[in-house]
């Protein structure tokens, strides 16, 4: 479950719902619909892709015993996060507490602020600087799919790339053909990184300069901006830079949308006390 807790994070985060009480790291992404508000788990980023809820729910009703409305859903978000890293190989860092719980959510923000699977480098850039976060975040976040995995209609348009600059490894791509020809393979999985795919490592970045990144977001770090390379090849050449870089900006991410005093601790995370 560690990519799935991770990227429940990240999508958490990312919806900057101006307009809601709350925004940022709210844990808003838990809630279930209501009658007065359609949640984020139908947005398009997240439906049929975002899991890991029941696992925060447990994490919920346990803190819940031991200490009634202490621990917000966003800071156990946060925390399982940093968790799933720490127990994929990767780096520790210490996450910062006092968040609050959102009082409401938006479909229409968590469509339009998480970064797509097919988006140019232009556009990523232009969703991170949205919540505050610069290139060399960008890059480093985007590390964190050296662990997971992706539906094949997340990835098919480096499939029908023609040009070998833009669509890179042939033999790579002629696998991953292979594996989502089959009749349901729209929903056929594939590993973000096939060499270490349960370990938080470097090997994300290694993939990318042989042309072996999943995602047409992935491969567009290295093909499409001279500055995000620069990045993927430093991480290539020091695994500690790298790690060291997604720290930092876990941090910057994970304090997007400081606690706000109408925010609260949700008793379950699915509903507003």
């Amino acid at each position: 479950m560690a990519a799935s807790l991770l990227r429940l994070h990240f999508h958490d985060c990312f919806v900057n719902a101006r307009h809601s009480l709350n925004d940022g790291c709210d844990a808003s992404v838990l809630l279930d619909d209501t009658q007065d508000f359609v949640g984020e788990k139908t947005a398009a980023p997240n439906l049929n892709s975002l899991r890991g809820f029941e696992v925060i729910d447990k994490i919920k009703s346990e803190l819940e015993v031991v200490c009634p409305q202490t621990v917000s859903c966003a800071d156990i978000l946060a925390t399982a996060a940093r968790d799933s890293v720490l127990l994929s190989g990767g780096p520790i860092w210490e996450v910062q507490m006092g968040r609050k719980d959102g009082m409401s959510a938006s479909k229409d923000a968590a469509n339009n602020n998480i970064p797509g699977p097919n988006s140019t480098v232009e556009v990523l850039l232009a969703k991170f600087e949205n919540v505050g976060l610069t290139l060399k975040d960008m890059v480093a976040l985007s590390g964190a799919h050296t662990i997971g995995k992706a539906r094949c209609r997340t990835f098919s348009s480096r499939l029908q790339s023609n040009s070998d600059s833009e669509s890179g490894n042939i033999d790579f791509l002629a696998s991953l053909q292979q594996l989502c020809s089959g009749p349901d393979g729209s929903n056929t999985v594939a590993h973000l990184d096939l060499a270490t795919p349960a370990t938080f490592d470097n090997q994300y970045f290694v993939n990318l300069l042989s042309g072996e990144g999943l995602l047409p977001s992935d491969q567009a770090l290295v093909n499409g901006n001279d500055q995000t390379r620069h990045i993927v090849e430093t991480y290539v050449e020091n695994p500690l830079a790298f790690f060291e870089d997604f720290k930092v900006s876990m941090l910057k991410m994970g304090s997007l949308g400081s606690p706000k005093s109408n925010g609260q601790i949700r008793r379950d995370c699915r509903t507003i006390n």
